[in-house]
């Protein structure tokens, strides 16, 4: 199983598991399909769109590791 860390890029994370989405999209992040949120780390995305990036690893590693 992957473990997600505040360097996973997001759009690994997609890949890893798609379902992942609506956590991304509930911090503002809405083009997910464009390359360069595809590109971004977690951390970065976290801190353009105000989230704890930490709050956020926890919640997709419990979603993922809840599969």
């Amino acid at each position: 199983m992957a473990q997600i860390t505040k360097d996973t890029i997001i759009g690994d994370i997609l890949d890893i598991d798609s379902s992942t989405a609506p956590y991304f999209m509930e911090m503002g992040m809405h083009c997910l399909g464009c390359p360069s949120a595809r590109g971004e780390t977690l951390e970065q995305a976290c801190m353009v769109h105000g989230v704890n990036a930490d709050d956020l690893v926890a919640k997709l590693n419990t979603h993922i590791s809840n599969k």
